[in-house]
């Protein structure tokens, strides 16, 4: 068996671009695992965020600093024994590459389908930060998970509670009694 899975304490990140369902679904993966759930957004500087509604997307030095308190965040976790479910958009190799500095044996579920569902999905959301207008740019940042990095691709046409049973049921994750 592979150590890092032999560990008891789990960790994933609920991944894609802006409006897939990330926060949803991570929810109802918690709900179900009994994992502690968080929300990348809730990590942002009120830089970053300013920034989002204006509708200037984020560079890489924008969210290094964001990242390294998630990969914080997550190693504190780790330290603690809880297992988590953190929705995150971790569109870039790179950006996985610093969550696993916080927790290494990260597993990822990423909600991929097509652009144009996303658009209608934001066109109705209300309440957040980040507009529309930065869904291409998101698309174009995002780099698929890679053969070595551990997760499940799942099409975010299914329902929310379907995404949620798919990921506990292909990454093997245990449900909490009840």
């Amino acid at each position: 068996m592979d150590s890092a899975r032999a560990n008891p304490v789990r960790h994933v990140v609920v991944m894609g671009v802006s409006g897939c369902g990330k926060s949803t679904v991570a929810r109802r993966i918690a709900e179900r695992t009994g994992f502690l759930f968080a929300d990348a957004d809730d990590f942002h500087s009120e830089e970053n965020i300013e920034r989002m509604r204006r509708g200037v997307p984020l560079n890489d030095a924008d969210r290094g600093p964001w990242l390294n308190r998630l990969a914080w965040w997550l190693a504190q976790q780790e330290r603690l024994g809880v297992s988590t479910v953190l929705a995150c958009s971790a569109l870039r190799r790179s950006y996985r590459d610093v969550l696993r500095s916080g927790a290494p044996s990260l597993d990822f579920v990423h909600l991929d389908g097509p652009m144009q569902v996303i658009q209608l999905r934001l066109a109705h959301r209300a309440g957040h930060y980040m507009p529309a207008s930065l869904l291409e740019s998101q698309y174009a940042a995002l780099e698929p998970l890679q053969p070595d990095e551990h997760g499940v691709v799942l099409n975010l046409a299914e329902t929310p509670d379907e995404l949620a049973d798919d990921a506990i049921e292909q990454l093997g994750l245990p449900t909490a009694p009840g």
